[in-house]
C-alpha cells in the first residue's frame, strides 16, 4: 500500500487546512494521522477505524476532524482554529494486519 499526502502549507493562526491521504490498492483498513514537530517525537493526532469510529489527541479535540471516503480510498484531516503549536510534518498511517504503512509527510506551518 502506498500512501500519498497532500494539502499542507502555510496558514495564519486561526486558519484552516484540509489534509488528504490517498491510498493505493483496495480494501478498508484503519487509518490515522500523526505529526512530528522539530525536536519532538512523532505523536498521534487522530485515527479512524474501518467504519466511522474516530479518536483524537486531547490537543486537537474539537478543532480537527478525521474522515474517509471509501469510494476514493482516501482519508482526510480537517484542521480548524490552527495554532502555532500545530506546526509539524503530518504523516498518514494505515494498518493492515500487523503491518504499518506511512506516507512521506506534508508540512503544516502555522505562523503570522
Amino acid at each position: 500500500v502506498q500512501l500519498v499526502e497532500s494539502g499542507g502549507g502555510l496558514v495564519q493562526p486561526g486558519g484552516s487546512l484540509r489534509l488528504s491521504c490517498a491510498a493505493s490498492g483496495s480494501g478498508i483498513y484503519p487509518m490515522g494521522w500523526y505529526r512530528q514537530a522539530p525536536g519532538k517525537q512523532r505523536e498521534l493526532v487522530a485515527t479512524i477505524s474501518r467504519g466511522v469510529s474516530a479518536a483524537y489527541a486531547e490537543s486537537v479535540k474539537g478543532r480537527f476532524t478525521i474522515s474517509r471516503d471509501r469510494s476514493k480510498n482516501t482519508a482526510y484531516l480537517q484542521m480548524n482554529s490552527l495554532q502555532p503549536e500545530d506546526t509539524a510534518v503530518y504523516y498518514c498511517n494505515a494498518v493492515i494486519g500487523r503491518i504499518e504503512f506511512w506516507g512521506q509527510g506534508t508540512q503544516v506551518t502555522v505562523s503570522s
